[in-house]
């Protein structure tokens, strides 16, 4: 079966920036005759650091300091710069990186719900591309228990259903979406393909015990 694609996070960004960086020419090297002072300007290579850092000068040594002093900082901006984070590497295709941010954002068990929907619901999707389809239902089950109308987290958990084979639970998940949004797309499409599936296991099904009962009354006339 062919996984639509559950947008945790647009790639549009991505995309952009690499057309950006295919068209124009690189601007970041040193230049020859200050080489010295830019050198400084990296946290490996100062002599000396600033008794006050500047994020736009000294944009490294910022990040670092930031990594510090991170326990200074509320549990709700910590889980949201790993959500950045996770969504960063969602871009790139590193899913498993992606799961780990995520991961880091909850344990920082900040006290916005919704937030920590958007953590589930996102490592859902990562989840979801490595193939972990229980642990990504498991992830969109806790997104809606914080927050039950998380329309992504209702697709994320139906496109699992799918994936499972739980046609009818695939069904009742759109449906309860369709209730929030009911003219969501890719709920639309997947209830229709899930209601067709699920007709087409049952029918099998019945084949299946038609033939049994028939092989038994032949054996027993034998």
């Amino acid at each position: 079966m062919e996984r639509p694609e559950p947008d945790a996070v647009s790639d549009d960004a991505m995309d952009s920036f690499l057309e950006k960086f295919q068209s124009q020419p690189y601007r970041g090297g040193f230049h020859e005759d200050q080489w010295e002072e830019e050198f400084e300007k990296i946290p490996l290579f100062m002599k000396k650091a600033p008794s006050e850092i500047d994020p736009q000068e000294n944009p490294d040594l910022a990040c670092l300091q930031s990594i510090i002093f991170d326990e200074e900082r509320s549990p709700e901006e910590q889980a949201r710069t790993f959500k950045d984070e996770g969504n960063d590497y969602f871009k790139e295709k590193d899913y498993k990186k992606a799961v780990i941010s995520y991961t880091e954002g909850l344990k920082k068990k900040c006290a916005d719900p919704d937030l920590n929907a958007v953590l589930y619901s996102n490592r859902a999707a990562a989840q979801y591309y490595l193939g972990n389809f229980r642990s990504a239902l498991n992830d969109v089950t806790a997104a809606r228990k914080l927050k039950p109308c998380h329309l992504k987290a209702i697709v994320r958990g139906a496109l699992c259903h799918l994936e499972l084979k739980n046609y009818v639970e695939a069904v009742n998940w759109c449906d309860e979406g369709l209730q929030i949004d009911a003219t969501e797309k890719k709920l639309l499409e997947m209830r229709a393909k899930a209601d067709k599936l699920k007709v087409m296991v049952a029918v099998r099904g019945k084949l299946f015990w038609k033939a049994k009962i028939k092989s038994r009354e032949l054996n027993r006339g034998i």
